[in-house]
């Protein structure tokens, strides 16, 4: 069960996704949930999370993503800005919910995401 303020999901760079996934189901015994030709879902791995392959997507991972689960996505929005993270992609809907990324003073890239 998803709890507000905890990560909740981790997406990372895919490349060659076919070989991504085979890679980690071999060494790891990971599963994997296709969402479409670029982006594959994995479990099995103590913490769900993606790998994306497409480049072209501004909100695909360069490096590995942590991703915060909210509860209400305009509400933690409003406390990553008033505790000084730096919006960098603004809330958007993608299959399966709602999200936005944010740096925080360290210069990390996470993301905050809602199901509603």
């Amino acid at each position: 069960m998803l709890e507000n303020s905890k990560l909740g999901y981790l997406e990372m760079p895919g490349g060659d996704l076919p070989a991504t996934k085979a890679f980690y189901t071999a060494a790891f015994g990971w599963t994997f949930v296709d969402y479409g030709p670029t982006y594959a879902g994995f479990g099995e791995a103590g913490l769900d999370g993606g790998f994306q392959a497409d480049a072209s997507d501004p909100s695909a991972p360069k490096v590995a993503l942590p991703i915060v689960y909210a509860d209400d996505l305009e509400a933690m929005l409003a406390r990553v800005v008033a505790a000084g993270g730096l919006i960098t992609i603004p809330i958007f809907t993608f299959p399966g919910g709602r999200r936005f990324h944010f740096r925080d003073p360290a210069g990390n890239d996470l993301a905050v995401f809602s199901e509603r």
